[in-house]
């Protein structure tokens, strides 16, 4: 039996869903080549250091927004409200637990957002106001529920879907998602001494919309961001074009038992992880649904459903990255090899 009304909470539906994205890479230029030439991504503005994207049934006037820093991680992650009196309520539930950082001005595409981080620090943003993508005349579909037609470029991504993040205690970003912002939980892992090693949550009824994870640093960092195929075809397309195009993949193409997504792993230029999803995990329409536990014994099952197993890296890489990695782009060893490559031809013939 379920515990009774009176015991259980009432549940908030006031944050909709991540609606953008802000990725830091020391290479800018190529990073966005990797989203549109070779992820179809829709370039919509630029503006100072920042080149702001959509993809093509993302609603709003830019999901993914890429800013020049020295090093690779994010900016924020950037929630919208369900109403203009839900985010009212969502700032000052952050105001009263300590962890606000004020109103920041609104940017191309999106309005005034109120600026906060999570307990380890993660910076992520609540707004109300956006703008909404129109297209061109020859850009719209005749599918009119669709935002526009189908890009013709590298193979395209539907939508931005979800954030992982490196957390140093999982039980206190869980409850600070849960308790200022509504998130309920998904799944969890639980490791022998009760300790939460992942958090999976979502703000609606999508299998998780933030996922947090065991980091043995500082916590805080990014581990992915993930964007939508929705179908299993176009991920094994984007495959065969990342693999053509020198994109270094870290795992898959798999599924996760956790969500019970399709994915592949990639690293974009500037050496952030880049998750694709293939099919989508499933949806969590139950009212009382009781959170999935994974314990110890059961965490390869979790991660890997089936597919080649994920390498070591998988849980200590995170961006920005301290210390050696053996993964190649985000080291840039491709041209460091090359130019030692170029320079050893070059004394030879001399």
């Amino acid at each position: 039996m379920n515990a009774s009304a009176h015991d259980f909470p009432e549940p908030i539906f006031d944050v909709a869903d991540l609606s953008t994205f802000e990725l830091f890479s020391p290479v800018v230029d190529e990073t966005v080549w990797f989203f549109t030439n070779l992820l179809g991504m829709i370039e919509t503005a630029r503006s100072g250091d920042s080149v702001f994207l959509r993809g093509y049934e993302d609603p709003y006037a830019h999901s993914l927004k890429i800013t020049h820093r020295e090093k690779p991680g994010m900016g924020y992650a950037g929630w919208r409200a369900t109403s203009p009196q839900a985010l009212e309520r969502r700032v000052e539930a952050i105001d009263r637990c300590g962890l606000g950082r004020g109103w920041v001005e609104g940017e191309v595409g999106v309005g005034p957002a109120y600026e906060f981080t999570t307990p380890d620090g993660s910076v992520q943003r609540i707004n109300w106001e956006v703008e909404y993508y129109r297209p061109e005349k020859d850009q719209r579909s005749v599918v009119l529920n669709r935002v526009q037609r189908r890009p013709l470029s590298g193979v395209p991504v539907r939508a931005l879907d979800h954030v992982n993040l490196l957390s140093l205690d999982v039980t206190a970003n869980k409850r600070f998602f849960a308790e200022q912002l509504g998130f309920k939980l998904s799944e969890h892992i639980v490791l022998g001494d009760d300790v939460e090693a992942g958090a999976w949550l979502r703000s609606m009824t999508r299998s998780h919309d933030v996922a947090l994870v065991k980091d043995a640093g500082g916590g805080g960092r990014l581990h992915h961001v993930a964007f939508l195929y929705g179908n299993t075809q176009h991920l094994i397309d984007a495959c065969d074009v990342l693999t053509d195009h020198g994109i270094e993949f870290e795992a898959g193409p798999a599924a996760h038992a956790i969500s019970q997504a399709q994915f592949i792993y990639v690293f974009e230029p500037g050496g952030n992880r880049i998750e694709l999803v293939g099919t989508p995990g499933y949806q969590v329409t139950d009212p009382s649904w009781e959170p999935v536990r994974w314990a110890q014994d059961t965490i390869d099952d979790a991660i890997i459903w089936y597919g080649s197993p994920l390498p070591a890296e998988f849980d200590t890489y995170g961006t920005p990255h301290s210390g050696p990695t053996a993964y190649r782009t985000p080291n840039r060893y491709v041209a460091a090899e090359a130019g030692m490559i170029l320079r050893a031809d070059s004394s030879t013939r001399g």
